[in-house]
């Protein structure tokens, strides 16, 4: 994943410390090379986030166009305690798809990371930035 994917994620979730933002991301053979960062659609955006159907169908139709497929899902924890809720958890729809949760807290000891969610299971991502 390039740094400056990582880098976007982390300045969006700081731009607005107090909602959760999200986005979608996107590339090849398992290389992320692309970030779609989406609205956050949810009731309470302060504790959840919430993609709009309308704006996921947009995003994967410019995926196609590209010839590029959805990886990732990523969120804030306003709290900065990123790891899986059990609504995170609950809701991971997308079992082939790395869940990436981020914190906008500036002493966060890893600000981004990334989880394998799958019927329940977690498993924690080990993140490599080029």
């Amino acid at each position: 994943m390039p740094r400056h994917i990582l880098d976007a994620m982390l300045a969006q979730a700081r731009r607005e410390p107090a909602v959760e933002c999200c986005g979608l991301l996107a590339g090849c053979d398992g290389a992320i090379t692309r970030i779609f960062p989406a609205a956050n659609a949810a009731e309470n955006p302060a504790t959840s986030y919430e993609i709009a159907p309308k704006e996921i169908f947009e995003r994967m139709r410019e995926m196609r166009a590209e010839g590029i497929e959805m990886l990732g899902i990523y969120h804030s924890h306003p709290n900065g305690k990123n790891e899986p809720s059990p609504r995170d958890v609950d809701q991971a729809y997308y079992s082939d798809a790395a869940y990436f949760i981020i914190s906008p807290l500036d002493a966060a000891e890893k600000p981004v990371r990334a989880f394998s969610i799958d019927r329940g299971a977690v498993k924690e991502l080990e993140i490599v930035s080029i």
